[in-house]
């Protein structure tokens, strides 16, 4: 499929859905007045995060004194399922992600209630929901849906049915599906936010969600490479973050004081 008649199908797909009319109309001034600004501080960015930056092994050890163990070696037959599904999707979203990093934070926390925005496959929500159902847990997942792909059905489909039932998924975009989750959420133990990449996106996320993170919890954003939100938040919240470089992106990470 070309790019514009990915485009036009998405339009289309907005305008036959009522409820997300509030994104579509975020995203057009997103794309045409204020296009530039989802990219603010990206170089400013990149470098202080490639001067600090360690591996998830180091952040594991550092933040969570827990020995690192790949996820794929833990849960090895879950993994090779899940990866044989992945391979058999027709529809192309994003990878697996910093796996390790995730468990390790829910096992640190001993979650109970944990936040994530962003599923595609549902690989971050595999690894949360196989930490949380030890203690009958609930992940709470807001996605988009996948207007111009048809790849709706497709939406977490590397979680096990096994595991669904502490999952309750959102599919709006953040600025709806978060105030019902945060409605409905008890305290937050940990926050993984993989969405919504602009820089307006990302810090009204972070505004949103660090306050009802409870101390001790641990908050996590992918991809904070994409612009200085994660950082300039840090700043101005006086937080000293951890940051993973992890296949040449960097995830930014950090335990509520």
């Amino acid at each position: 499929m070309s790019e514009i008649a990915r485009v036009f199908k998405t339009f289309i797909g907005y305008l036959k859905r009522p409820d997300l009319y509030p994104e579509l109309g975020r995203k057009i001034i997103k794309n045409t007045l204020n296009r530039n600004g989802a990219f603010k501080g990206k170089e400013k960015t990149n470098l202080w995060a490639s001067q600090i930056a360690v591996n998830q092994e180091i952040a594991v050890k550092k933040l969570f004194n827990l020995e690192f163990q790949p996820f794929s070696e833990r849960y090895p037959q879950e993994f090779g399922r899940a990866l044989d599904i992945q391979n058999a999707c027709p529809i192309k979203m994003g990878g697996a992600g910093a796996l390790e990093l995730l468990y390790s934070a829910c096992e640190f926390t001993q979650a109970q209630t944990v936040i994530e925005t962003g599923v595609a496959y549902g690989w971050s929500s595999f690894a949360t929901l196989t930490s949380l159902q030890k203690r009958n847990g609930t992940l709470y997942s807001s996605d988009m849906p996948y207007l111009g792909q048809n790849g709706d059905q497709y939406v977490g489909c590397v979680v096990p049915d096994y595991l669904r039932g502490n999952w309750k998924l959102f599919r709006h975009a953040d600025r709806e599906s978060l105030p019902k989750i945060l409605k409905e959420s008890r305290e937050i133990d940990v926050v993984h936010y993989d969405s919504d990449k602009s820089y307006e996106g990302m810090m009204w996320a972070y505004k949103t969600l660090y306050p009802k993170l409870r101390k001790g919890g641990v908050f996590i954003s992918d991809d904070i490479n994409d612009n200085s939100a994660f950082q300039d938040f840090c700043e101005q919240e006086k937080i000293v973050p951890t940051v993973v470089e992890f296949e040449r992106k960097f995830v930014g990470i950090f335990v509520k004081e």
